[in-house]
């Protein structure tokens, strides 16, 4: 297993916040030093190379070979659009490296996304608000770092109180202009007709029932009466749903791992396929948990490990001659343990093995930067 770069999500109102850790000075920067002597950073120039592209912006490779993730929350999807990103394609960028993902989502960008109507009054308290879950966030990343889970799971309840406290703020502006779709509209969108799917006249005529009086119960903002409709109307629609996405048969399941199982194998996993399937249906998430790590275990048995040059092939980074002599010792311990008789053993081994790894990948880690300005095929972009 490759060891994964942890970044933790939250989505609550129309906030989404990140998380990660960067060195306050970056190679790169323009600094000046005023009158009191004091080094501030101010904006930094990169040229690179972009090699992967996200929903929020774009990871580079910079000229000077340091990794860069660049946002583009400050840029309309108009601007976006017409820069035409694709990989391999050079593009300059002016901006200020920031610490974490969530310092990208500042109030300013937030505030763009509310109502026209939002009073002065409210947008005040909306950043106060704002900026105490920021600070939350990064107690609770803290927390997490620091593995004291349960202190993060709290701040992070607590966190939760704000965003729905700032969604109560900025609610009644948007249930003032919503138009929701009629039912069949909004039916249609499942995709049944598509596959085919029929739903019944009686269910039809209940859902239709329902949604009415969820549309009702929304604009009425009685959000805990209207989520118990829509639970009505979900459970009502199961039944389709398992036609429109239904269980693979084990036999299209397991050809997707193309292994020569023998039969007697075969036997073995299509049970245990079976009763995995039924458990997660009947709700018995242990029991589902355990079948899976049983057949899983048999699966292992056929396949074929990667070897440890082509299991280090897939980092951009070379790691030194002892520390390669070392971690290919581990790793081939590792692949001499049995992944079911020896599991502590073998995370013990991963745990060395990535304590290893951590310098190369704080070494490598991504330089995170705010733009001020892009600079595409020579054409130039200032944030909108």
């Amino acid at each position: 297993m490759k060891k994964p770069i942890k970044r933790t999500w939250m989505i609550a109102s129309a906030l989404t916040i990140g998380m990660a850790v960067l060195t306050p000075l970056q190679a790169g920067a323009t600094e000046v030093e005023p009158t009191n002597g004091v080094t501030v950073q101010i904006e930094q120039q990169v040229t690179g190379t972009i090699k992967g592209i996200s929903d929020d912006g774009i990871y580079l490779k910079g000229r000077d070979g340091k990794n860069y993730y660049i946002n583009f929350y400050k840029f309309s999807d108009e601007q976006i659009a017409k820069m035409n990103l694709v990989e391999g394609q050079e593009i300059t960028v002016e901006g200020s490296a920031v610490e974490g993902f969530s310092d990208f989502y500042t109030f300013e960008v937030y505030k763009k996304e509310l109502p026209k109507e939002v009073t002065n009054e409210e947008l005040t308290k909306l950043e106060e608000m704002f900026n105490e879950a920021r600070k939350l966030q990064k107690e609770a990343a803290k927390a997490d770092e620091n593995k004291a889970f349960e202190e993060a799971e709290k701040i992070y309840e607590e966190m939760h109180k704000i965003y729905l406290d700032m969604g109560k703020i900025i609610k009644p502006y948007y249930l003032a202009t919503w138009q929701p779709e009629p039912f069949e509209e909004y039916i249609e969108n499942f995709g049944f007709s598509e596959k085919n799917i029929v739903i019944e006249e009686n269910d039809n005529k209940q859902l239709k029932v329902l949604y009415e009086e969820w549309v009702k119960l929304e604009k009425d903002s009685q959000e805990e009466k209207a989520n118990e409709k829509m639970n009505e109307f979900h459970k009502i629609l199961q039944s389709y749903f398992d036609k429109l996405y239904p269980t693979p048969t084990f036999e299209a399941f397991i050809e997707r791992f193309e292994l020569d199982i023998p039969a007697e194998d075969f036997a073995k996993l299509k049970n245990i396929y079976d009763n995995a399937q039924k458990a997660e249906k009947d709700g018995n998430a242990d029991e589902s948990v355990n079948l899976w790590e049983e057949f899983y275990y048999i699966i292992d048995q056929f396949i074929t490990p990667q070897t440890f040059e082509e299991y280090m092939a897939d980092y951009e980074f070379k790691v030194s001659e002892a520390d390669s002599n070392q971690l290919k010792q581990l790793y081939e311990e590792i692949l001499k343990l049995n992944i079911k008789e020896d599991k502590a053993k073998i995370e013990e081994k991963w745990e060395a093995f990535h304590i290893i790894l951590e310098p190369y990948f704080k070494a490598n880690k991504e330089i995170l930067i705010s733009p001020s300005k892009l600079t595409v095929n020579g054409q130039e972009y200032l944030p909108q």
